[in-house]
């Protein structure tokens, strides 16, 4: 079969499985809840779905940590399920893309599990199991993980044997120097393309490859062993083998979620001629506010980083590879009150919106983003269920300097944020459910639902709609060059999209505040195509006012 680059023409929304439709009375998402709003997806203008893992797991990490990766976690449904979700997106004309989780597995799955059970099991050398120092009393070196624990555990029924796991204790990491996991991955991943998935979100994907000296690392304030880990020796050409004995062999996507990559890294992962992956995840945007890439160190929001981490990855993947673009997903707090927005102006919301689906690369909006869905505000972290949360606030508690203003933080940047059930209406449990789900709904569920954005002329859903139907079809979103207009400005994102006749121009005001931009003088009202006001100024930008001109070179 041959491939095409449908992923250039794709808006894809993510699902995050256990909080968006509950079809069964127990409190938990499940494929028939998805199946139930496939029209409501329809209706929003998506072509393309990312579903994160539905895959048979004990869910320490809510289903990153597979135990089957050719079954679905009994409370989501069956393969039969699986398959007729497949079936309906494809009737309505989506492709689906499924979550590739292969950096580790539960501790669960039947391979670490004969681990366990046999010493000399024959998937011992399918995971990273090394000897420790002082006869096994101390891990084999100092390297961290990302949930702010070591990376290393002993393993069951050992004396002096540790395994790796970069994230909770119960997802071993796997170790893809050896063949045969390699093959076993392949077979896996034809597994479900052969069911007819379009394409795979790679997680964590710039971790399969680990330096194999396994030294110690000078501490570093998070993350020890990150040079080791990450961006390892074989990354590109355990890729490559992917890419060459399946992907090329299917019209599929790949997108990895390449964290702690730099551009020159990621134009090594995109370039076509290299045959790796088609898209990357970079998360640079989503550190601008905090320090050192850690979202538990808070600083303040500045458009002018915003503007200088756009131009970059626009400027530097243009013709070499392709953006992914997002605001948010299901490790990121919610956008509104984010990247400059605020919580009680829908108009700031449109703003940023227009701002980021008009820049090249393929546009991801996260379920209940298009209706604008805000942090839950936790209160504690009791009302939490994130274990990357629960390890961190042990850390907090062991930090007197820490203590007092980062539990606070930590709530507010909270991974589940973004996880709270979608809001369908106003009823008990927003719709999601009759019964209480398995974490809170948000409380303001009255004022933010699906029922009441549908109803409303002016909505953000219906702005999403009508930003899905432009970017279809205006050529210049797909393929014109970038341009940043307004690199000083603190308050004003202006970029155009440079074609060889016509170009687009998009301008939006990141303040609470009427604001002055010289260069709408340049621009006709009749060229004027897109804005979330019905009246504009000749020179005058209202708060949080964005447009877009059309204008001909």
């Amino acid at each position: 079969m041959k491939r095409t680059n449908w992923f250039k023409d794709a808006v894809i929304y993510q699902i995050y499985p256990r909080s968006f439709k509950d079809s069964n009375h127990d409190g938990f998402g499940d494929i028939q809840g998805i199946i139930s709003k496939l029209d409501y997806l329809k209706e929003l203008g998506i072509n393309c779905v990312w579903l994160s893992p539905i895959y048979d797991s004990p869910q320490e990490d809510n289903g990153y940590d597979i135990s089957n990766y050719r079954d679905i976690y009994k409370p989501f449904g069956t393969l039969e399920d699986a398959k007729q979700l497949i079936n309906e997106l494809h009737k309505r004309g989506i492709r689906l893309v499924m979550d590739l989780v292969v950096n580790h597995t539960s501790s669960e799955h039947k391979w670490f599990q004969s681990v366990i059970k046999d010493n000399n099991s024959p998937y011992k050398d399918y995971y990273i199991i090394r000897k420790g120092k002082n006869n096994g009393k101390k891990p084999p070196n100092n390297w961290s993980g990302f949930f702010g624990e070591g990376a290393w555990e002993k393993l069951p029924g050992s004396e002096d044997e540790y395994y790796l796991h970069l994230f909770a204790k119960g997802q071993p990491d796997l170790n893809w120097e050896n063949p045969k996991l390699r093959s076993e991955i392949k077979d896996m991943l034809k597994f479900w393309l052969d069911l007819g998935v379009d394409g795979f979100r790679c997680d964590v994907i710039t971790l399969i490859s680990k330096k194999q000296d396994f030294k110690s690392r000078f501490p570093k304030i998070a993350l020890t062993g990150k040079d080791a880990y990450v961006n390892g020796p074989r990354l590109h050409e355990y890729l490559h083998e992917l890419y060459k004995d399946v992907y090329v062999n299917y019209d599929t996507m790949t997108v990895g979620e390449t964290v702690l990559s730099t551009l020159k890294q990621a134009r090594l992962l995109v370039e076509p001629e290299r045959e790796e992956l088609d898209m990357v995840f970079n998360f640079d945007h989503t550190d601008i506010d905090n320090y050192f890439g850690v979202k538990y160190f808070y600083r303040k929001f500045s458009l002018r980083r915003l503007k200088k981490c756009v131009n970059h990855w626009q400027k530097g993947l243009y013709q070499r590879g392709w953006n992914s673009l997002f605001i948010e997903n299901h490790d990121q707090r919610r956008s509104v009150g984010r990247f400059g927005t605020v919580e009680e102006d829908i108009n700031s919301s449109k703003c940023l919106a227009t701002t980021y689906f008009l820049l090249q690369g393929t546009p991801f909006i996260y379920q209940g983003q298009e209706i604008g869905m805000t942090n839950a505000h936790f209160s504690s972290i009791e009302e939490t269920r994130d274990v990357e949360l629960a390890n961190i606030s042990k850390v907090i508690e062991k930090i007197p300097f820490f203590r007092r203003g980062m539990k606070n933080v930590a709530l507010d940047v909270s991974r589940d944020n973004a996880r709270t059930p979608m809001c369908w209406d106003d009823s008990e449990y927003a719709g999601f459910s009759d019964v209480e789900p398995w974490i809170r709904v948000n409380p303001n569920k009255d004022q933010i639902n699906v029922e009441k954005s549908l109803k409303e002329e002016n909505s953000l859903f219906h702005f999403y709609q009508k930003l899905i139907k432009f970017r279809k079809e205006e050529p210049l979103v797909k393929e014109g060059e970038f341009h940043l207009l307004s690199k000083g400005s603190p308050h004003i994102f202006a970029y155009e999209r440079i074609g060889e006749e016509e170009k687009l121009v998009i301008v939006s005001n990141f303040s609470n505040k009427e604001r002055k931009y010289k260069k709408l003088k340049k621009w006709d009202y009749d060229d004027l195509v897109f804005s979330n006001y019905e009246e504009n100024s000749y020179v005058h930008l209202k708060p949080f006012e964005t447009r877009v001109y059309k204008i001909k070179k």
